[in-house]
């Protein structure tokens, strides 16, 4: 490298945008995903003692620290370090970098990590050719990908490597990442006097979508962009510079005060008073404002239960699919399963019989458990010394696969708790059950008048 090139690179370094210079270089400065790298984790004892014998793929949205964990890599290994983007690489220049390899090996013993961005937009080909150097161990493969790599890498090297899920960055971790910023001297802005009102902070943390990056290009916009005051030259960013750097406006929308209670509270009566359009403002406010969609896919999932119940058994079913899609997609697309299940759960007949449980629980609270009739108790174990099993009767060999026996306690014959509604798919559920119930009690009546 001669002086020109020094000089260049020193320029680059300086200039660089913010998130780039505040890359972190250790695990102190390394902020979230705790349970892949926090203190004591696999992964972080891994690194630091340059013991990474095995590839690896670094699953997560943008933002989350892919790439700042391979270059930590970089920092802690001793090995050759060698970066690629798969959006700009091909089998030719994947050839020339294992035969350089190869080289370091035979005559320095030396390893080779290659880290390869955006993995996942290799062919299958391009990702073939990768396989014999990762199996005989010439190289180690550190993988970054935004997509599914259980969908868009080939299986042959997901089974080669170890897969790590970065989620979106919290705010604890995204307040720790902005106030690091403002506060280091060297590659922040430590060193320019910049007060910063505590909703605009809040407003750039809640609306980067978990995104560090995202965060701290907002932050060196709305820094570079105000003016300074005329008296002491201070940098003052208020909430409007924040809506402004970050392209959105601010909700008034605090995730541990009342409007996020109550927010929440108007979302889950709205569903449970199927009025989908009233859901679905709701649901826009919420998630424009930045709440975890998490958060709200959990009160869908208690609300199919509690609200719809047997009235719609598939209200759940599409619940759980929509939290469980979302997992794999995201935000912004993951937006469309979430709304699909509002608009479901909205439209779907209602039902709240499932509190019937609580009626069973202060049954138990007030008086007590029963004991379990004789005929009901486990009979491969007592059934001989103490007739338990005896007299059971098996409601498959019956005419409906129904008998209508004792099934609770003695004390309780006749007690109902489960009171099925008259709407949906329960209003047939409501008639099975009361043909059975009245058979049940005609034959208990006839049993117990014969004793």
């Amino acid at each position: 490298m001669d002086l020109f090139d020094y000089q260049l690179n020193v320029n680059l370094s300086n200039q660089a945008p913010l998130a780039a210079r505040m890359r972190p270089r250790t695990f102190d400065e390394f902020f979230g995903q705790a349970e892949i790298v926090g203190e004591g984790k696999m992964l972080q004892r891994a690194v630091m003692a340059d013991r990474l014998f095995s590839s690896i793929i670094l699953w997560g949205p943008p933002g989350t620290g892919k790439t700042t964990l391979a270059q930590m890599i970089a920092n802690y290994s001793k090995s050759f370090f060698v970066t690629i983007s798969a959006v700009m690489a091909g089998k030719n220049e994947l050839k020339t970098i294992m035969d350089e390899a190869m080289e370091r090996r035979r005559l320095y013993n030396k390893r080779t990590i290659l880290f390869v961005d955006e993995v996942h937009r290799w062919n299958r080909a391009q990702q073939d050719a990768l396989l014999p150097n990762i199996e005989n161990g010439l190289v180690i493969l550190i993988g970054a990908t935004t997509q599914n790599p259980y969908f868009d890498v080939i299986p042959a090297l997901v089974s080669r490597s170890r897969v790590f899920s970065l989620k979106p960055l919290d705010e604890e971790a995204l307040g720790k990442i902005l106030q690091n910023a403002l506060q280091d001297k060297e590659r922040g802005y430590g060193n320019l006097p910049i007060d910063m009102d505590e909703e605009a902070r809040q407003h750039l943390i809640r609306i980067c979508g978990g995104d560090a990056r995202n965060l701290l290009n907002a932050l060196e916009l709305a820094v570079e962009s105000t003016p300074r005051q005329e008296e002491g030259g201070r940098i003052h960013i208020s909430l409007q510079d924040a809506q402004e750097s970050i392209q959105k406006r601010a909700v008034r929308y605090d995730k541990n005060a009342d409007e996020h209670y109550d927010t929440i509270s108007a979302f889950i009566k709205s569903v449970r008073g199927c009025d989908p359009d009233a859901a679905l403002y709701w649901l826009a406010k919420m998630l424009y404002a930045g709440e975890d969609p998490r958060f709200i896919l959990r009160r869908l999932l208690i609300l199919a239960g509690e609200d719809i119940g047997l009235a719609d058994p598939q209200a759940l079913q599409v619940a759980a699919s929509a939290a469980y899609a979302f997992e794999y997609v995201g935000l912004p697309e993951g937006v469309y399963p979430i709304v699909e299940a509002t608009l479901y759960l909205a439209t779907a007949p209602k039902s709240n019989s499932a509190g019937a449980y609580f009626s069973a629980l202060k049954e138990i609270e007030q008086n007590g458990a029963q004991p379990v009739p004789t005929h009901l108790m486990d009979a491969s174990r007592d059934s001989k010394a103490f007739g338990h099993g005896k007299g059971y009767q098996y409601p498959h060999e019956f005419p409906e696969h129904f008998i209508g026996q004792q099934y609770l306690p003695t004390a309780l014959i006749g007690k109902t708790f489960y009171r099925p509604s008259e709407q949906g798919r329960e209003k047939q559920t409501a008639e099975k059950v009361a043909h059975w119930r009245e058979i049940q009690a005609q034959t208990l009546k006839d049993q117990f008048s014969e004793k």
